[in-house]
């Protein structure tokens, strides 16, 4: 890139579009342009490196600034500006391949590390390794886990589509669903069919404390503490160039927050006791059981930060709503199992199957897997059958083909269940609904309905 930077400046506000041009001129070569379109005569006319757009301007907006740049043959990186109040939209305008965001009133240091931060990203993307593509259709086998399914009516249909459309991309994804429902596996796919080169690495938030996990991802120098006899690369560091998963996000406290979303805006942090900037190409994909809007309206988690993480929702289903899924996972759990513990175990009789397929599965996907262990584990013969069926789960209180036979027993049932958790958590709505693994518009609404 010869000579200094070039920067296209949109806004209608005059003061502000002057500041701007101002402030930036001094380390870069700026035009402005007072409005939507204005700025698409310039593109027309010449090229820029970076865009940096007002969202909501009369006439033509900043999302037909964002699209006539990324028609250039040289897409220059875009930023949109915007009011708080319209984050959403913001949000929106990265789904289509705006670079980042930034907030009105606009914070010049923070303005300048992002636009940093797009031109750092714009050098590293400007003669990209060829690399041959990986084809979307793929084998299930490619990511271990995976059950493609084979029919539009699968509720994971449209689950699969969306991460094989943003796991080239480098926009962060947010992965919702109760726990045990393979929010990991999901993670792993999209990095497998993504273009990255790096480590696939993944933290479980929930199992470290604050200070603990902030030593995991942020890394230590030498002497940081008592015990830190030598320098340690923290998680981002080891996912340069590869997919971060943090799991279990909606757990991280307060001040892990605010670190965290300075690390998304610049992937750049500093090692606990340490001077030097780090800098890191990582790809977040982040996971909670939670529900993280209403703990943002609740004040328990940012909000600045859940739009930085829920960029891309996808939303995975308990295998309760994915039944046809069974058969395939429990023949993998089999194989898997024979082997490492040495069983002559080559399958599962018919009878035995359909069993475990009635079954409610409140544990997901980990629950099974836990079954099939035991089984193959305590089987004895080569075929498992419906005697080694753990026998808790047969004197579970519904059962999905029971509860087909009497519809009333669900409501009686769940009745029962959210009774005895608010009794628990002594009327506390929000933490009933995290003690029985759901969100809590979802208890508000079967409140309502029994």
């Amino acid at each position: 890139m010869p000579g200094r930077p070039s920067l296209l400046i949109v806004d209608d506000e005059c003061n502000t579009r002057e500041t701007l041009l101002d402030f930036l001129g001094r380390k870069f070569e700026v035009a402005g342009a007072g409005n939507g379109t204005e700025a698409l005569k310039l593109l027309q006319e010449r090229d820029f490196d970076l865009v940096l757009t007002d969202l909501r301007m009369p006439e033509t907006d900043g999302m037909s600034v964002l699209e006539a740049a990324q028609s250039k043959a040289k897409q220059p990186k875009c930023i949109m500006m915007t009011a708080y109040g319209s984050i959403s939209d913001a949000v929106q305008a990265m789904k289509y391949g705006a670079f980042d965001f930034i907030t009105k009133p606009v914070r010049l240091s923070k303005l300048e590390e992002v636009i940093k931060a797009a031109l750092s990203a714009a050098k590293t993307t400007a003669a990209p390794e060829i690399v041959p593509e990986k084809p979307l259709a793929v084998p299930a086998a490619e990511t271990p886990g995976i059950v493609m399914p084979d029919s539009g009516d699968d509720p994971m249909q449209g689950v699969y589509k969306t991460a094989l459309t943003v796991a080239p991309t480098k926009t962060t994804v947010l992965l919702l669903g109760e726990s045990g429902t393979g929010k990991e596996v999901v993670a792993r796919y999209i990095h497998d069919h993504s273009r990255r080169t790096g480590l696939f690495v993944a933290v479980h938030c929930a199992a470290f404390s604050a200070t603990l996990l902030e030593d995991e991802l942020f890394g230590h120098e030498r002497g940081a503490f008592t015990n830190a006899v030598a320098q340690r690369r923290g998680r981002f560091e080891l996912a340069d160039h590869g997919t971060l998963f943090l799991d279990e996000i909606g757990e991280i406290d307060a001040a892990t927050q605010v670190k965290l979303l300075r690390v998304l805006e610049t992937h750049e942090f500093e090692r606990l006791g340490g001077n030097e900037t780090v800098r890191s190409d990582f790809r977040l994909i982040a996971a909670t059981n939670r529900d993280l809007k209403a703990m943002v309206d609740a004040g328990e988690f940012r909000e600045d930060l859940y739009y930085r993480l829920s960029v891309v929702d996808l939303a995975l289903p308990p295998l309760r709503e994915r039944r046809s899924e069974i058969p395939h996972l429990v023949r993998t759990f089999i194989s898997v199992f024979a082997k490492e513990n040495m069983k002559n175990v080559t399958g599962i009789a018919p009878e035995a199957l359909k069993k475990l397929a009635s079954l409610p599965w409140r544990g997901n996907i980990r629950e099974l897997r836990n079954c099939i262990e035991k089984m193959v584990v305590l089987a004895s013969s080569e075929i498992l059958q419906v005697e080694d069926i753990p026998p808790e789960l047969l004197t579970e209180p519904v059962t999905a083909a029971a509860a087909m036979d009497n519809p009333l027993d669900i409501s009686s049932q769940e009745k029962e269940l959210i009774r005895k958790a608010l009794e628990e958590c002594s009327g506390n709505r929000a933490a009933a609904a995290r003690k029985l693994g759901i969100s809590r518009r979802t208890l508000y609404r079967k409140l309502e309905e029994l």
